[in-house]
């Protein structure tokens, strides 16, 4: 290996970048991932780019190493984004399962909605945002399916 390959690999785990939340896209393949290694999906509705409460719940849990750690080994991580500034759009593939999704799990509309579905999408719980850490979410999302 190159030395400057080196030295990028070791610049992105520096970052953060190495450490990232793996977030899933595709519903399909979430609950298969979750039949495969026997965990629970975290299905999570967001509008990164507007929803105050939504930046939040990512700056204080979902981008916690604390969440990231434990959730990399306990959860499947679903995201269903909402963006409405034209920068941050979906392909119009994405955008139609997000929609999809929203019609069968968040018909209501919250922003953020935490959902914790079984290996088959069968819901166990519901929450939202919550001023709390990231060990007591984890409780909280734990509590669904304990």
């Amino acid at each position: 290996m190159k030395t400057s390959t080196i030295g990028l690999l070791l610049f992105l785990f520096a970052t953060g970048y190495g450490n990232a939340q793996v977030w899933q896209t595709d519903f399909e393949q979430a609950k298969a991932m979750a039949a495969k290694d026997n965990k629970p999906i975290i299905l999570v509705f967001q509008g990164s780019d507007w929803c105050a409460a939504c930046i939040k719940l990512n700056k204080e849990i979902w981008s916690t190493n604390e969440f990231i750690d434990y959730a990399k080994d306990h959860f499947v991580m679903l995201k269903a984004e909402f963006p409405r500034k034209k920068e941050n759009m979906l392909n119009e593939k994405q955008q139609a399962q997000n929609n999809q999704l929203a019609e069968m799990y968040n018909k209501s509309g919250y922003f953020p909605y935490v959902l914790v579905l079984d290996k088959n999408g069968t819901v166990l719980g519901a929450t939202g945002y919550k001023k709390t850490s990231p060990k007591d979410y984890i409780k909280i999302l734990e509590s669904f399916y304990l």
